[in-house]
């Protein structure tokens, strides 16, 4: 467990996941969006559609998306957008869009109501998965060739979108799961609580719809992004440790074309 006490100066040394070591989270933040706009801008020019498996966190990316295509007109008529999961209630169904946690509501409020009509793309091309047919989402995200990019983070079990991490299957395996409906491991309740609610584990939803690995190891492209204390560690175990599904976003370091930034605060040692 060396890889824990890399110094944030030779972070990226030797890396099986290719690190981008940036400043504050603005900058961690402004990167995602750009990169976001530069493949919307390449694709318009040439044709196809662009297809984002986009997340809801982390979403400090959000706004600053949302004010470029704005500010410079970037029609995103023929983008879509995969978003990653979305919590469940009891009965197995989406959380009411009104709800504090709710991505669908994120999304509405935060991205697509505040771009300008004349230019957001139309709601057939904003994607949740539905856990009543969860495969419909791999039909349709394959019938458009896949992902351009992933843009996602990293969980504190190294979960990426709602795949929590294996004890029992290979990394092999894990890496062919579907979207699918499952259970929220309680140490990613406790994480998102603390972020979310106060700290108010019970309050969390107990399960979730979530893109299945299969869907994001297939995108062209993957970008990650670590800022917070807790993800010193994450990164250092996704870019160094072994590939495993006890840590899911090891499976990275088999992808052609990933990468993770992180801001200055994360590329400092764990411990």
């Amino acid at each position: 467990m060396n890889y824990y006490q890399i110094s944030a100066q030779d972070l990226g040394r030797e890396a099986k996941i290719p690190i981008l070591k940036l400043g504050d989270s603005a900058e961690v933040f402004y990167e995602l969006a750009m990169i976001m706009i530069r493949e919307i801008r390449k694709n318009n020019e040439a044709g196809p559609p662009t297809v984002f498996i986009f997340p809801v966190g982390p979403g400090g990316q959000s706004p600053i998306f949302v004010r470029l295509v704005n500010q410079e007109k970037i029609s995103l008529k023929n983008v879509w957008f995969f978003n990653m999961d979305e919590y469940l209630q009891e009965n197995g169904e989406w959380i009411d869009s009104e709800h504090i946690l709710s991505f669908r509501g994120f999304m509405a409020r935060q991205v697509y109501d505040r771009i300008a009509p004349e230019l957001v793309m139309p709601r057939e091309q904003r994607v949740f998965p539905q856990p009543d047919q969860p495969e419909k989402t791999d039909e349709r995200l394959k019938a458009l060739g896949g992902a351009d990019i992933c843009i996602g983070g990293i969980g504190i079990n190294g979960h990426l979108a709602f795949n929590e991490a294996s004890e029992t299957l290979t990394a092999e395996e894990f890496a062919k799961l579907p979207t699918r409906v499952l259970t929220i491991s309680r140490e990613t309740r406790t994480i998102n609580s603390a972020g979310s609610l106060g700290g108010a584990i019970d309050a969390m939803p107990k399960s979730c719809v979530t893109l299945g690995m299969k869907e994001i190891l297939s995108a062209k492209r993957i970008v990650l992004a670590v800022f917070r204390d807790w993800h010193r560690a994450v990164i250092r175990q996704a870019a160094y440790g072994e590939v495993t599904a006890h840590f899911p976003a090891s499976l990275l370091q088999r992808h052609p074309n990933a990468l993770i930034l992180t801001n200055e605060n994360a590329a400092g040692p764990a411990f």
